[in-house]
């Protein structure tokens, strides 16, 4: 790839994303892109916002890109990136790794007709589309993300972001009111301890 875009990787962002990547397969033929050409097209993509199929020509396939995202978003291999790089963002600032509070808000956002699937209307704010409830710690850092029709009532939507069963995930300790705010019990420690 000659061109370089602001999504590029950089070499020393490459170099962490591979420690966390399942070794490649040995059997079957080797591979025609490199696995950094598909990923710096999997983040052009998810940086601007186009299209699968309105890859830049110096990229790999749209097909050969979209496979790999499928097939690292079906072995969770996202989640595991994510969820280590927020340990690893929480240490640097001096936190714990694993969060005891978390924010919980839900935010009704308009679609196009085209995106069929997930849609309702959210009276209250009058929006047709859907409704994403999202889960942070207090640093801001994404805990969980789960999308409903935007009808879908916030109470039900946070029962069902709390209770997908994430091997990390914390379950809630005490609520501290209207507001959101969670406090998590963590696998061992106080709770309290690295707010």
């Amino acid at each position: 790839m000659s061109t370089s875009y602001p999504s590029t990787l950089s070499d020393a962002e490459w170099e962490c994303l591979q420690r966390h990547l399942p070794p490649l397969p040995r059997r079957g033929r080797p591979p025609i892109h490199s696995l950094r050409a598909i990923f710096d097209a999997i983040f052009y993509v998810l940086r601007t916002g186009c299209p699968w199929r309105y890859l830049p020509a110096n990229f790999p396939p749209w097909q050969t890109v979209f496979y790999h995202f499928r097939r690292l978003r079906l072995k969770g291999t996202w989640f595991r990136l994510l969820t280590a790089l927020r340990e690893a963002e929480r240490e640097q600032v001096g936190r714990n790794a694993r969060p005891s509070a978390a924010i919980m808000d839900a935010q009704s956002v308009k679609t196009v007709e085209e995106s069929a699937g997930i849609c309702g209307f959210d009276a209250h704010k009058c929006v047709k589309g859907r409704k994403r409830h999202i889960l942070v710690d207090t640093l801001g850092l994404l805990l969980a993300v789960y999308v409903t029709p935007a009808d879908f009532h916030d109470g039900k939507g946070a029962r069902c972001l709390l209770g997908f069963p994430r091997p990390t995930a914390p379950t809630p300790q005490k609520n501290l009111g209207r507001c959101g705010i969670l406090i998590l019990t963590r696998f061992s420690g106080d709770p309290e301890e690295g707010i």
